[in-house]
């Protein structure tokens, strides 16, 4: 597949050409990537107005994810989460009056809620099903999710996060049918899993039916740190791609890192010629691994296929392993293609059980009282007191340990002894309230 974007680059790299323009580093630098770091130059296309290298490759990059098009992000999905709300409240306003609503996984990542302040719609949150907190699953059935629609009315979107941070996967399918029987866009935070469309089981949400989706390429492909996608899928309601560009610069620098965007223009590449051979074996590997933690006594949460999550398990001292998560209750583990054999040996021999009794038990959780919505909270007046003194304040910030996570409170939100529990057994001293 051609790499247009990197192309580019190189060529105006090696052309020796008097750099009289941005970056002030002007090709030469002590990471040694400085020649190719550049700015909107001739010829090198710009982001948020791609009509030409920057298009191509994109266009590229849709073709692999079956999407009807797909923009990059240089601001991972958190840019994209919140583009791809604007799309859905802009699509809805075009039929309806008043505050638009967007139905959402209670386990969102804080850059939804941050959508809804800036954005300006509401948010009508799905507890999950399961009675139980945890920490970052939000179970939502189709069953549940359509009679909560049809209790609800109309609403501009229904937001979900698939893998979760855990590794657990909703019925994309299931869900997309009922948003759509509702008259509603499905979009998901796929955070977590743009490798899923690269498997012997395609299971990408674009693939299973959503409308919309952000991908953190660099979560689980070969491209670098904060490197993304916002995919529109082939039925989403007309007009998403129109203006998703707009909706993208909205939240994003306008110095979007030509770094990044070569890093995706290389994954297309790579993705096309590699990625299913590479995924599938690395997939044997890992389920040979969650084997040997199995045959070691532990239990594995989650279903994602490349993930890992050890339940119970504690770190051993010089271990030469570096989880992606680690607390008292959970370690979750993260593998690609990249990821070496002396990896896998390292991980298989780093974890011991935790003592009987040692994980704390699940805490029962129910959603906090509403005072506010969150877009009612962004202007107000704040201060940070002691968590001992936080009960019955309104919260101002988005308070837990690690996105995507299931939310025990929100801002607007008021603080109850539920919500304390939740935010002590994770460590918080403190919280941000309305004054």
């Amino acid at each position: 597949m051609k790499t247009p974007i990197a192309d580019f680059c190189r060529r105006y790299a090696d052309s020796g050409a008097a750099r009289l323009h941005m970056p002030g580093h002007k090709g030469q630098g002590p990471l040694g990537v400085e020649e190719l770091d550049l700015t909107e130059i001739r010829g090198a296309d710009s982001l948020y107005e791609a009509d030409g290298v920057i298009a191509e490759s994109e266009a590229n990059a849709a073709a692999l994810f079956g999407a009807r098009a797909t923009f990059y992000s240089c601001g991972g999905s958190s840019q994209s989460i919140k583009a791809m709300c604007l799309l859905a409240v802009r699509s809805w306003k075009k039929t309806h009056d008043g505050t638009p609503t967007i139905l959402a996984g209670r386990n969102a990542h804080k850059s939804f809620v941050q959508a809804a302040q800036l954005i300006g719609f509401d948010v009508a949150w799905l507890p999950s099903e399961e009675p139980e907190y945890a920490l970052c699953r939000c179970t939502v059935t189709p069953k549940g999710l359509d009679r909560r629609l049809s209790q609800t009315g109309p609403v501009a979107a229904v937001f979900v996060t698939s893998p979760d941070y855990l590794g657990n996967l909703l019925d994309l399918k299931g869900l997309a049918d009922v948003a759509h029987a509702h008259g509603a866009p499905l979009l998901v935070d796929n955070a977590h899993g743009a490798y899923l469309k690269f498997l012997p089981d395609d299971r990408h949400p674009i693939t299973l039916g959503a409308d919309a989706c952000a991908d953190s390429a660099h979560k689980t492909l070969p491209v670098l740190t904060g490197g993304g996608y916002l995919h529109i899928g082939p039925d989403a309601p007309e007009g998403f791609e129109a203006t998703a560009r707009e909706a993208m610069c909205l939240f994003g620098s306008t110095s979007p890192s030509y770094l990044l965007l070569q890093s995706l223009d290389l994954a297309n590449d790579w993705l096309e010629k590699s990625a299913l051979s590479a995924f599938s074996e690395t997939l044997e590997r890992v389920d040979a691994l969650k084997e040997e933690f199995r045959a070691q006594g532990f239990s594995l949460i989650g279903d994602e296929p490349l993930k890992i999550t050890l339940s119970g398990a504690v770190l051993g001292p010089e271990s030469g392993v570096e989880p992606e998560y680690l607390d008292r209750d959970t370690a979750v583990l993260m593998f690609s293609p990249q990821n070496t054999e002396t990896d896998y040996q390292k991980a298989a021999r780093a974890f011991r059980k935790a003592p009987e009794g040692e994980t704390a038990p699940a805490l029962p959780v129910r959603l906090p009282e509403v005072v506010l919505q969150p877009r009612e909270v962004l202007l107000k007046p704040t201060e940070t007191i002691p968590l001992s003194g936080a009960e019955g304040r309104i919260a101002a910030v988005v308070d837990i340990g690690c996105p995507p996570a299931v939310l025990p409170v929100v801002p607007g939100e008021t603080i109850d002894r539920e919500v304390l529990r939740i935010l002590d057994h994770y460590g918080f001293q403190t919280v941000n309230v309305i004054k």
